[in-house]
């Protein structure tokens, strides 16, 4: 998503990305399926490797929920709080920020009582927002209705160049099932779930400790007679 939007911003706009960066929810997200904030952060800096692109714990590790107009404001008071960045002049500029996000999120905007009205006027009013085209969802339309036409000067549609499908909800789902996700994830990330067992249902992690207890089992008994 990262890269896409930056060719986009580059191709596009008037402006220059200077980073960008990833922010895991808390718990008190409390979305069915999600693993411990811990875990997130993890997999997130794992997937990071990149120069531009960094993890920000901030929002992960408060206990309450915080809304996403509440996050976009930490991003931009620690970023600006000392007059932006520095230039290659040694000048200081502000920057904007900007909230990333796949079409999906932005359906569920256009979608009347699950957004504050405040908060949507924080987020796209002040921030604006770049959202990359997503399957069986159609941005233009989120945009164009009544709660989100006011805002379309600050919403940047991100077209797919190369489709892809591969979305947080479908690898759970794999992993649910016990299928493979090697090669549509970072194969850190995936090596760290394997390690800690997330996102696995209960009767698979059952068969799967089972097979280890006679595997174990099986050991000791060679041992014994050997």
């Amino acid at each position: 998503m990262f890269e896409m939007a930056r060719d986009f911003v580059k191709l596009d706009t008037s402006y220059e990305v200077v980073g960008a960066y990833l922010s895991p929810v808390g718990d008190a997200y409390k979305k069915l399926g999600l693993a411990a904030a811990e875990h997130r952060i993890k997999m997130c800096e794992l997937a990071v490797s990149s120069s531009w692109i960094t993890v920000d714990p901030w929002e992960a590790l408060h206990k309450e929920y915080l809304p996403t107009a509440d996050v976009l404001d930490h991003f931009d008071q620690e970023i600006n709080k000392d007059g932006g960045v520095e230039t290659a002049t040694g000048e200081r500029k502000r920057v904007k920020v900007s909230l990333l996000a796949g079409a999906d999120l932005m359906e569920t905007m256009s979608t009347p009582g699950v957004w504050s009205p405040k908060d949507l006027d924080r987020i796209l009013g002040n921030y604006g927002a770049f959202i990359i085209e997503r399957a069986g969802t159609d941005a233009m339309e989120a945009v164009s209705t009544a709660s989100l036409q006011r805002f379309q000067d600050n919403i940047n549609i991100i077209p797919q160049m190369i489709k892809n499908d591969v979305s947080s909800t479908k690898i759970r789902l794999f992993l649910k099932k016990d299928l493979s996700v090697r090669y549509l994830i970072p194969d850190p990330v995936v090596k760290y779930i394997e390690a800690h067992g997330l996102f696995e249902d209960s009767e698979t992690l059952s068969q799967r400790e089972n097979g280890k207890s006679a595997r174990n089992e099986d050991a000791r008994e060679q041992a014994s007679t050997s």
